[in-house]
């Protein structure tokens, strides 16, 4: 029997992979920051499939309040899968502007999370196999103005996940990322609440259209499957080819 732990399980992408996960046989623990009510949510829709599902406050960023998660993930056994959801959004701030405080804010949540559950993860397998997949972003090769932060996370992030796959293969550990572009998530939800900010964000995608965020966890249960068993170290995009943009135009 799987178990998984989802970081950021609460909504968004985390969520639609904790249920996802659940639909594939695993067991799912995840972690919310502050929504305690769309936890409990998303441990009912895992539950309503069959599978055992928790959920539990953590600050990734914490190092003692990661190993309280998977002290209490322990109850239901030795998770097999790890999904790097947790994260937060680029502020948007110029650079000469942007507060030291927020810098940290986002490396603290968005690579040293990773970092901290990924090391706890390992220590518990205790020799056995496991599969590893962190949430990244288009934007650890593409920059945004007003991202410095997020991109610097993402960036790093991608570096992280390359480093532990050489370093955990002969574990047998896989690790790889996803990169997501422009997914109707909460962290989208002016382009959500306003049809005409969408329209003009969609017209940017070659495909047409932003993503939805099963189809990103669609993705991460496929790279956490044994079908992805010979995949490690590697970013998969899922844009619509928005990011294959950056040059056009001029």
């Amino acid at each position: 029997m799987t178990l998984a732990i989802v970081t950021g399980g609460e909504s968004g992408i985390g969520a639609a992979c904790a249920v996802r996960l659940a639909e594939a046989g695993s067991d799912v623990v995840i972690t919310y920051h502050r929504d305690a009510d769309a936890a409990k949510d998303i441990v009912s829709l895992v539950s309503a499939r069959g599978r055992k599902g928790r959920a539990v406050q953590c600050d990734v960023a914490d190092e003692k309040q990661v190993i309280a998660l998977f002290d209490a993930a322990a109850a239901l056994g030795t998770p097999q899968w790890l999904v790097n959801s947790a994260g937060l959004n680029m502020t948007g701030t110029p650079f000469a502007e942007l507060d030291a405080a927020a810098f940290d804010r986002l490396i603290a949540t968005d690579l040293r999370g990773p970092f901290l559950t990924c090391r706890e993860f390992v220590r518990r397998l205790g020799g056995a196999r496991g599969r590893i997949v962190n949430i990244s972003s288009i934007h650890e090769n593409a920059p945004r103005a007003g991202g410095a932060g997020y991109d610097a996370a993402k960036g790093g992030l991608a570096q992280l996940t390359r480093t532990l796959a050489i370093e955990l293969a002969p574990l047998g550990v896989a690790v790889n990322a996803v990169a997501p572009g422009m997914i109707l998530t909460p962290m989208n939800q002016s382009a959500r609440d306003h049809p005409d900010e969408l329209r003009t964000k969609e017209a940017a995608i070659p495909w047409g259209r932003a993503g939805k965020p099963e189809e990103v966890a669609n993705l991460v249960a496929y790279l956490l499957s044994s079908e992805a068993d010979y995949i490690t170290g590697t970013t998969v995009t899922i844009d619509g080819g928005l990011s294959l943009t950056i040059a056009q135009g001029a």
